[in-house]
């Protein structure tokens, strides 16, 4: 159950963002739709502006959900999976998790350098899921297990831009034989411990893993094995 949780929030790069609005706003909930990159924790990263009313309403209180919404292109979407995190939004000044975000998301770096825009980090505290009529359940963040590979969150820029400098025709196999995409013009944005994620103009994807990685020193194998059963499909 958590590996879904894990995949689905990993998959998706947007989210309903809901805080709530301090005092003057008369304490209302408030809810917003906002670019999401995940670390490897799968803690959210977020762009924020300081003019937006989420950015204000975290201020005053840093308590925050956001809900990942796995239903699309169901008919009957409340058959369908979603997730929300409950988490504490804080300022992050960290450039890992910039670059992150910016891999995932490149038009953003058009604002992401002006002074009225930061990261956040999401420290999420539990996960609500409910997978479909009567699967419902929280889980902790203990439970969620997203459990880094060692060494991966450091050595994760030069692997993604290896495979998008020097096996480009790597990453078309992934898209086009394993996960069947149209397109020519994929690129890799981020690799974690489950899986790589993948974008192609608006449109993400993620290839995920069939055994988690350990360590950094794992990647490698496995892409080239990932190339090889694409080859023979």
């Amino acid at each position: 159950m958590s590996r879904g949780v894990r995949d689905l929030v990993r998959g998706l790069d947007r989210a309903s963002l809901a805080t709530a609005l301090p005092a003057e706003g008369g304490n209302w909930p408030y809810a917003s739709l906002v670019l999401v990159a995940v670390d490897h924790d799968l803690s959210p990263i977020l762009l924020l502006s300081d003019l937006a009313e989420h950015t204000k309403a975290i201020a005053a209180d840093d308590r925050v959900s956001l809900l990942f919404d796995g239903t699309h292109g169901l008919d009957q979407p409340l058959t369908g999976p979603r997730v929300t995190l409950v988490g504490r939004a804080a300022l992050s000044d960290d450039a890992r998790l910039a670059r992150r975000f910016l891999a995932r998301h490149p038009d953003a770096e058009m604002y992401a350098g002006f002074k009225d825009f930061h990261f956040y980090r999401v420290a999420v505290e539990r996960a609500h899921l409910v997978a479909g009529f009567g699967k419902i359940r929280w889980l902790s963040a203990a439970e969620l297990n997203a459990v880094p590979a060692s060494g991966l969150a450091d050595a994760e820029e030069g692997i993604v831009s290896h495979m998008n400098d020097d096996h480009a025709d790597a990453v078309q196999l992934y898209a086009g034989k394993l996960l069947g995409l149209a397109g020519s013009d994929w690129r890799m944005t981020g690799i974690d411990a489950e899986g790589i994620d993948l974008r192609q103009s608006g449109q993400v994807a993620r290839l995920a893993f069939d055994t988690p990685l350990a360590a950094a020193s794992e990647a490698r194998k496995v892409l080239v094995s990932l190339v090889g059963r694409a080859r023979t499909m």
